[in-house]
């Protein structure tokens, strides 16, 4: 209310798409640090005693790759919010919370549990929810849909990886 006072109708559409993008954005990029910040001490002891397989990238790689993700993510989820009111649209959103939700617990079961076949089954419940996830947002936002193609190509090569620890480590 306070804002209609300040902005015209133009900015306060732009402010709330601001407030949009940094909600879905912040909380994308949250979960990715907080599952990291838990997993921290696992990953050090992970790089050390656990053989991986190869094509293994070296640690540096994964925050980096996991920040763009996750960001990716969260501008994905901004588009599927702002767009018109629909039964597609809260499913899309749903699910969204969901993957993350996974997504978030495949790190300490891999790392801190070391439970490496559970955490393979998780990472494929993981990718199926997020190729479910592509195609509800197709429905909402195309270009929300093909942000997540990269999440999806990472995920399949986490597998690989994942399923490598799992049998080369049992």
């Amino acid at each position: 209310m306070y804002l209609r006072i300040f902005l015209p109708g133009d900015q306060i559409m732009k402010h709330q798409t601001i407030r949009t993008y940094a909600f879905w954005i912040g909380l994308s990029e949250a979960v990715g640090l907080l599952s990291g910040w838990l997993t921290r001490d696992s990953m050090e002891l992970y790089r050390e005693m656990i053989i991986q397989p190869p094509l293994s990238p070296p640690g540096i790689v994964f925050p980096i790759v996991w920040t763009i993700l996750y960001a990716l993510m969260g501008i994905g989820a901004a588009r599927v919010s702002l767009s018109p009111d629909s039964k597609e649209r809260k499913q899309a959103l749903n699910l969204f919370v969901a993957q993350l939700i996974v997504n978030f617990f495949w790190s300490p079961i891999f790392f801190n549990a070391q439970a490496f076949g559970f955490a393979f089954l998780w990472l494929l419940l993981l990718w199926g929810l997020v190729l479910w996830m592509i195609l509800l947002f197709q429905k909402v936002d195309k270009v929300a849909a093909v942000l997540q193609i990269p999440y999806l190509i990472w995920l399949t090569f986490a597998a690989y990886l994942s399923g490598g620890v799992w049998l080369l480590n049992r």
